[in-house]
């Protein structure tokens, strides 16, 4: 047989391999050296662990620990490696995998008792001797039916459910020594690739901390962030009023007819948050709302229906946009590349912006400006607004909790609220979703339907729009008074026959076909919900479409 020609696209070689071999394989015969890495690979534009084998002529491109796919790839194995470093060592202990937060993983520990400091000494030395081992990790296929009662045989309850409600014919899952598990994606093959990583007792539980994506030899800097444990704890109370924790659980919910009653009660929980938010904000006699958070998190929706509540208490919401303060085009700073920079906060003319909020909270009338988009500049058009001793402005944006933009605003005046989107669901119990993920969903929908743009512009866009949120969005957080999660517990499974067409126009060819097929993947685990069960007020409208509030 004759061998198999690879084109590496990491150096542009065209390299000669026999049929059958494997990754590992291609990247020897590449030739070229790569920092923490190859951790997997892009096959056809498409993420494969580095046990792939060749079949067919492929193209490949090798990922290190510095691309999204490859750190995901790393994280997920040491996922693996927890696992089995608790089952070794407290085997009738439950793990439950959480998402992000504070830069780390957080975790739970179901002991039966509370969590000390030597239950997590001890599984973190069972985790470095498993790695110390060089063990390899098997990935294995076999008919869903026999996964399903393996992970039933051990008590595997989430797997089991997930499983259960998918309707394919065959599965994968890992085994490493005798402790199995299943993941939605690609793992390392041996343990010896974890070159770093800690565990740390944290609150109630534990945090996995994961190397940096920029500087791999170094770990992320823990970054403790109080209200947003909060927001976990509070939407792990949710999840036991709505008894669904995992998507097993709400595919089963929904094919057992209760999805009207998981969204009414999702929409109740959090119109409940944002009344206790506004009632909060009318306690303190703030004159000014500032709201932020990152792309794709709802700002505009919560803006609205905060503003809203604020009238249920007896005052008058004034929405300005920060918009309509960008400095002219032609002043616009630019970035390392010569494009606008129109992320940045000197984008914005906050010295204007200062007088102007200055003088309405004196009780001056001034004339708010408006950004014409279409020729760069702010136009004035006679739009004049002074605010009484009932009224209350309300102003969502990007910067709005940088103190640059109102640092000439006193801040007992001012109300800050971060708007995020913590995932409050998981696949199942060592499956987290990444709250990324359901950003770039949403932007997806709506970028596709509101602002003809496609999959593949928006895909391509994420790891600008992810370096602005770091600069400019999360830095802040911390300041705010109140933290509002946005994300709501159905929402995948309505978005998703909407989102996965769109994701299907993809081309194979182009770059960004990796991470579709990958949303594609991860989405197919939910059972649909149709659309028109989704009240006209909720966020969810925002990206969806059929909102019956203006935008």
């Amino acid at each position: 047989m004759s061998d198999l020609k690879i084109r590496c696209r990491n150096n542009g070689k065209r390299i000669s391999i026999p049929f059958g071999s494997n990754l590992y394989d291609a990247f020897s015969l590449a030739n070229f050296h790569m920092d923490y890495g190859p951790v997997a690979a892009r096959v056809n534009n498409k993420v494969q662990g580095m046990n792939y084998r060749f079949y067919n002529n492929k193209d490949v491109e090798f990922l290190s620990l510095s691309s999204s796919s490859g750190m995901r790839t790393y994280t997920r194995t040491l996922f693996f490696i927890l696992a089995k470093a608790v089952e070794d060592t407290y085997p009738d202990a439950q793990l439950l995998i959480g998402g992000s937060v504070c830069h780390g993983y957080y975790c739970e520990l179901r002991l039966g008792r509370p969590v000390e400091e030597d239950d997590v000494r001890r599984i973190r030395q069972r985790m470095q001797e498993i790695i110390d081992a060089d063990m390899p990790i098997h990935r294995i296929q076999c008919p869903i039916e026999e996964a399903i009662e393996m992970f039933e045989k051990r008590g595997m309850k989430s797997k089991v459910q997930l499983l259960e409600s998918q309707n394919s014919l065959y599965t994968d899952y890992y085994k490493l020594g005798n402790t199995i598990d299943y993941f939605y994606s690609c793992l390392l093959t041996r343990t010896s690739q974890v070159h770093l990583f800690d565990l740390i007792r944290f609150y109630d539980g534990l945090l996995l901390c994961i190397p940096s994506q920029k500087e791999p030899w170094r770990l992320e800097e823990i970054e403790v962030q109080t209200q947003m444990l909060d927001v976990i704890r509070e939407h792990h109370r949710w999840q036991d009023i709505l008894g669904v924790r995992t998507v097993g659980e709400l595919n089963n919910a929904i094919q057992l007819g209760y999805a009207t009653d998981l969204i009414n009660v999702s929409e109740a929980l959090q119109e409940k948050k944002l009344s206790d938010i506004a009632d909060e904000i009318a306690k303190r006699g703030a004159r000014m709302v500032l709201l932020a958070g990152p792309s794709s998190s709802g700002k505009t929706t919560t803006a609205k229906r905060i503003a809203t509540l604020l009238m249920a208490c007896g005052l008058r919401p004034r929405i300005i946009s920060t918009d309509d303060y960008f400095v002219n085009r032609v002043d616009t700073p630019k970035d390392a590349n010569g494009e606008y920079d129109f992320e940045c906060i000197e984008a914005v003319d906050t010295t204007f912006f200062n007088q102007q909020m200055s003088a309405l909270l004196q009780g001056d009338e001034v004339e708010l400006p408006r950004y014409d988009f279409r020729i760069g500049e702010r136009v004035f058009e006679g739009r004049r607004l002074r605010i009484g001793p009932d009224d209350i402005i309300v102003m969502e944006g990007n910067h709005a909790l940088n103190p640059i933009l109102t640092r000439q605003i006193p801040d007992e005046k001012k109300f800050r609220i971060y708007v995020s989107t913590l995932t409050t669901i998981q696949l199942d119990d060592h499956n987290h979703i990444p709250t990324t993920d359901i950003r770039l969903l949403r932007r997806v929908l709506r970028d596709y339907r509101h602002r003809g743009y496609s999959a593949v512009e928006t895909i391509r866009r994420a790891p600008s729009v992810k370096a602005g949120e770091e600069k400019w969005i999360f830095p802040f957080q911390k300041l705010a008074d109140a933290t509002f999660n946005s994300a709501l517990l159905y929402e995948l499974g309505v978005i998703r026959d909407q989102v996965i067409p769109i994701l299907e126009q993809v081309p194979e060819r182009a770059l960004e076909y990796a991470e579709a097929s990958r949303l594609r993947k991860f989405l197919a685990y939910f059972r649909g919900i149709p659309g028109d069960q989704v009240p006209p007020t909720s966020l969810l409208r925002e990206f969806a479409g059929g909102s019956s509030f203006k935008y």
